[in-house]
């Protein structure tokens, strides 16, 4: 199920709004919320758009939208598609209801904190994965979840790899096949030019002797 779910601000980490946690779940909570808070620090602006994090029992999941962050933190059965799809649900209700004010300069921590009853609300209806509703969601064509990256938090956190280094490292990779292509077709120009390049140069000056020859002789 659902265990908490946060709204925060990518570009400074501000807070935005966030579920209000019954005690039990705030203590066993904490160390995976302080987690949390270290990815979004992770963040920026060539991240992963859409992720899940596996800590211990739980996962974390995020989607990033116009700027925030939304993440839910879950059971580890929890099915990821549900949980991707209570996010999408909250992050169309909060940029509906405050979309022009979230990156108003000045803006107080939990500004929107107001927002936990819509959250809460929809919380309740995604608890239980085996209702008509969450089954109906899950035979859904939704974005296709195997194209989310899944990352360990012991990745994350202890071995220094962040998601918007790993984001950067396919953006070269792709930038140096694109370079390989090119430097491979001008390769094979030269090769061409070397080949038959002189050979050509021979026939066009012998046509243009012919040429010169029968024209004005």
């Amino acid at each position: 199920m659902v265990k908490s779910t946060t709204i925060t601000r990518v570009s400074d980490g501000l807070p935005l709004a966030a579920t209000m946690d019954d005690e039990a779940n705030e203590s066993e909570l904490m160390d995976c919320k302080n987690q949390g808070k270290a990815i979004i620090k992770k963040l920026g602006p060539h991240a992963e758009t859409r992720c899940s994090i596996e800590s211990g029992k739980y996962v974390l999941h995020y989607l990033i939208d116009t700027g925030i962050v939304y993440m839910c933190i879950c059971d580890r059965a929890y099915p990821r598609k549900l949980a991707f799809s209570y996010l999408d649900e909250i992050a169309k209700e909060f940029n509906m209801s405050y979309g022009e004010e979230v990156h108003r300069p000045g803006l107080r921590p939990y500004a929107f904190i107001k927002f936990d009853t819509f959250m809460q609300k929809t919380k309740t209806l995604y608890q239980d994965s085996r209702t008509q509703h969450n089954l109906g969601k899950l035979n859904e064509d939704l974005r296709d979840i195997s194209e989310i990256m899944t990352k360990n938090m012991e990745d994350l956190l202890w071995r220094g790899d962040t998601l918007e280094r790993m984001d950067t490292m396919s953006e070269n990779l792709r930038t140096q096949s694109l370079k390989y292509r090119k430097d491979a077709k001008h390769l094979n120009l030269q090769a061409l030019y070397r080949k038959y390049g002189i050979p050509a140069v021979v026939f066009l000056a012998f046509l243009l002797l012919l040429y010169i020859r029968f024209a004005w002789f």
